[in-house]
């Protein structure tokens, strides 16, 4: 297994990237990951468990987060974060020379990657969500959303603390304590990041007839950040969505107890997907 650092830059930034490759490739990842954390947080289950299976990855710290410059928590703009994914995935193109890739984003990663391959011509062959953020599973205070609304007007690079709560995550304590004590997460947010991806996830539910990919979608019906009833709004309009609910799952499911069957399911979906793509 081969493991290498690069970097790139996108509006001015300096952004931190990274990528597994093994001995024989059959697929590659691009992984995306979710808001206030890093791409290495996946480096301890879910990319070992990738590469045991033949499937590479490559991944990045998204604008504000882990060893990526600039302020923490906020992006200069949506279609910004969605050129970042372009530029990882011809970067996976150069290293990986035709080998099938696919998308995988978690949370507001997820939100990241259905958006891009709506709204961008691709070549990808699948992609893999889990606990997309397309609405949240609660009611934010109505004055912290008039207050973002006034700041995505006229100070959008300021943030606040995104408060939270990380028991949410995982019904894995060491998990959640792993998480705590991670010097790369956050709890910094700015408007370009909450208001800006709530209206996003909407319009992803809005436009899943454009889809044109196949899509795995996992989602613990236990998750108290990221609504798997708006998963559910998603998935019931496409054909091309394969849906995973998992009984009791919380948010972060490739950390939960649950995450050895996550990964065989969707080491298994892409295997599968692949055949297909053989057979037609």
């Amino acid at each position: 297994m081969i493991h290498k650092e690069f970097d790139f830059y996108n509006h001015n930034v300096k952004f931190f990237g990274q990528y597994w490759q093994t001995a024989s490739t059959n697929a590659v990842i691009i992984l995306v990951h979710g808001m206030g954390e890093h791409s290495t947080r996946y480096a301890d289950f879910v990319i070992p468990e990738f590469l045991k299976n033949d499937i590479s990855v490559i991944a990045y710290d998204q604008f504000g987060h882990g060893k990526t410059q600039g302020k923490r928590g906020h992006n200069p703009g949506f279609e910004s974060v969605l050129d970042c994914v372009e530029i990882v995935i011809n970067k996976a193109n150069t290293i990986f020379s035709n080998i099938p890739a696919f998308l995988y984003g978690h949370s507001m990663g997820a939100n990241v990657v259905i958006n891009y391959v709506l709204k961008r011509k691709n070549n990808l062959n699948g992609v893999i969500m889990t606990s997309p953020f397309f609405r949240l599973a609660f009611q934010p205070p109505s004055w912290k959303l008039a207050l973002g609304k006034i700041l995505h007007k006229i100070a959008p690079s300021f943030t606040m603390k995104s408060e939270l709560d990380v028991t949410a995550l995982s019904r894995d304590k060491h998990e959640v304590q792993k998480y705590i004590n991670d010097p790369l997460v956050h709890d910094k947010i700015s408007p370009n990041y909450s208001l800006t991806f709530m209206k996003t996830g909407i319009w992803a539910i809005n436009n899943v007839d454009k889809l044109l990919l196949p899509v795995l979608l996992i989602h613990g019906t236990g998750d108290r950040l990221t609504s798997h009833e708006a998963s559910k709004e998603f998935a019931v309009n496409n054909n091309k969505i394969s849906l995973k609910l998992v009984k009791d799952g919380y948010h972060e499911l490739h950390n939960d107890l649950c995450k050895k069957d996550i990964m065989l399911s969707i080491v298994q979906w892409i295997e599968l997907t692949l055949k297909k793509k053989r057979k037609s």
